[in-house]
């Protein structure tokens, strides 16, 4: 094994290639979860002798990795005393003009992505966003792609804003024996956003203009239809089974109500009685013709509107997720429906509602859903996040002193650890232990925020970066990269940037992070210069994958409710990546300078 050499590599880096090849494929082609992918690349890299137990292993004890653990806590402090919710309210305003209300949104975005992660900050605003720009008078969609690229600059702003950040900074300081400050990326991630802000003004033209996938169920009378059961109807007693409307050509019985009792879903055994108002739901031709073949007659005051839903039941829209197991399969070829106590009312894709019967529609990633809930249904909202996307959720926390008291400690620990007073892991499980004594979330809230799949995955980029790095792929990929770009060191800053950059549209920003410090960290090296500006241009280039909604979370969060094509990324964000690269190589390069090693 040790003495088999193929193209310059040995046994030990051929294994770890394709094992990051294979689990990049698994990633970009299959459903299978990102933290079993990593797990499993673990496992192939231990057992095959590529890295001993201690190796890899060392991604769960990585202090970045902690660090990241620590601060789902920190977070849940914030979101449950209502520090978001009391910053949206009182920031976005009434701008009266495009470029007004892209500034209003992007930069207190960006600055709460400075400090808490970015997918909780894209899921709070875009409901919001989406009432905004009704008021605003502007498309959704023209708004929605700003939110998602404001999170990912922001993030970039601190070390604590974004986890490539982390990873990069942990694995720079167990190489160098040196911490990075928190606020190391500040000044070049600001210069950035400004220039990103400025682009996407300049380039309005540029973003898509789509229907709102909610403006397809803005009208309950659109894709409902209510009949009352005449006194004398031969089916009163008879079942719903019996009654044959179980299964209805186009559409689906969703609601019975018998006097004030309101039964949904509705069970197949349920007996008809007169008087009793039956709901439907699908398409309003196919459904009418149950007034001749039923003799059911309209009923003269329907109660099934959103007023009356808001009093016991209630009408929520969700987006189907990018890795949902809903995906390619019709609601009614599952019992989601069931397990879950709601029923599928309707659905729209690309803002416009598929005229078939909802239950027949075959699911693709962002399609909007319309469902009827229980009022409690906020209880299984996190069940349902790794199906369903929900962002009309009423849990809204009371502003109160608490709510200053978790921005205290919030800002403690960043000036703490800015000003090195403690290092970064010590203030994050000081402010989390704050957040716990003084009751801005409960235990149970705090473990509930914390996303093992995602430390998993950070886990094993740590992991893989370390493997990279041992069998020398990382020093013969920067030999190569010298060999063609030469040793003008900004050119091969630039070089590794853009790749890092194109390489994080189509995997997590985390393990392109992971995977290009190695490289990046090497090439500095034989060029001999300081690592560290190097790597400050990799933080930022990582975490700029504007142009496919699968570069970042964020984006599939906005994907759904933007009504967007996947061209539409494409579109703004090929020539977003560019002008961010472009900006972050010249601003690194200016706040620190390449310095010679001695």
């Amino acid at each position: 094994m040790e003495s088999f050499i193929f193209l310059g590599f040995g046994a030990d880096a051929w294994i770890t290639i394709v094992t990051v090849l294979i689990m990049f494929t698994v990633l970009l082609f299959t459903k299978l979860r990102s933290d079993l992918v990593f797990l499993g690349a673990i496992g192939i890299l231990f057992v095959t002798g590529v890295l001993d137990a201690k190796e890899a292993f060392s991604g769960f004890s990585n202090t970045s990795v902690v660090v990241i653990g620590v601060l789902f806590v920190v977070v849940a402090g914030l979101m449950h005393t209502g520090v978001l919710q009391w910053i949206v309210k009182y920031l976005l305003g009434q701008p009266k003009s495009y470029s007004g209300a892209v500034s209003r949104l992007m930069l207190p975005v960006a600055a709460l992505s400075s400090f808490l992660s970015n997918t909780t900050v894209v899921a709070l605003f875009v409901s919001i966003v989406k009432m905004w720009s009704k008021k605003l008078g502007i498309s959704p969609s023209k708004l929605l792609i700003p939110l998602s690229y404001a999170s990912g600059m922001g993030g970039v702003c601190t070390l604590i804003g974004t986890p490539p950040n982390l990873i990069i900074s942990g694995l720079y300081a167990d190489q160098t024996g040196t911490s990075m400050n928190v606020l190391a990326t500040t000044i070049p991630g600001l210069f950035c956003l400004f220039i990103g802000v400025l682009s996407i003004m300049a380039m309005r033209r540029l973003l898509p203009d789509r229907k709102a996938p909610e403006s397809a169920f803005e009208e309950t009378s659109e894709y409902t239809v209510e009949f009352l059961v005449p006194s004398d109807s031969p089916y009163i007693g008879k079942t719903v089974v019996q009654a044959g409307l179980s299964e209805i050509r186009g559409g689906r019985l969703i609601e019975i109500i018998h006097f004030d009792e309101v039964l949904s879903p509705v069970p197949d055994q349920e007996p008809i009685m007169g008087g009793d108002r039956l709901v439907f739901a699908g398409q309003i031709d196919e459904i009418l013709d149950l007034k001749q073949s039923h003799g059911f007659v309209n009923a003269v005051n329907p109660v099934f509107t959103t007023d009356e839903v808001d009093k016991g039941r209630q009408l929520r829209t969700a987006y189907v997720a990018l890795n949902s197991p809903l995906i390619h399969k019709s609601m009614g070829n599952t019992t989601f429906e069931k397990d879950n106590n709601v029923v599928l009312v309707a659905v729209a894709r690309q803002g416009k509602r598929l005229e078939q019967s909802p239950h027949e529609v075959r699911l693709h990633a962002g399609d909007t859903l319309l469902l009827e809930c229980p009022p409690d249904l906020n209880i299984n909202t996190e069940r349902l996040s790794s199906q369903l996307y929900f962002f009309d959720s009423d849990q809204v926390p009371n502003i109160s002193y608490k709510t200053l008291l978790s921005s205290l400690i919030m800002l403690a620990m960043v000036v703490l650890s800015a000003f090195k007073v403690l290092p970064l892991l010590q203030c994050a499980f000081i402010a989390a232990a704050a957040m716990l004594l003084l009751r801005c979330c409960t235990p149970d809230q705090a473990m509930k925020s914390v996303d093992w799949d995602i430390l998993m995955v950070f886990a094993g980029s740590v992991v893989l970066g370390v493997a990279i790095q041992k069998t020398g792929i990382a020093e013969k990929l920067a030999y190569g990269i010298l060999d063609v770009c030469g040793t003008n060191p900004i050119i091969v800053m630039t070089a590794i940037c853009f790749v890092g950059t194109f390489i994080t549209e189509f995997i997590s920003n985390t393990a392109a992070g992971a995977m290009f410090f190695p490289i990046m960290y090497e090439a500095a090296l034989q060029l001999g210069y300081e690592p560290f500006p190097f790597l400050i241009a990799l933080m930022i280039s990582v975490s700029s994958s504007f142009a496919t909604p699968i570069g970042s979370p964020t984006h599939m969060l906005v994907y759904g409710p933007g009504g967007y094509r996947f061209s539409d990324f494409m579109r703004v964000g090929l020539l977003m990546n560019l002008i961010i690269l472009a900006a972050n190589i010249f601003i690194v390069n200016i706040v620190y300078p390449l310095t010679p090693l001695s």
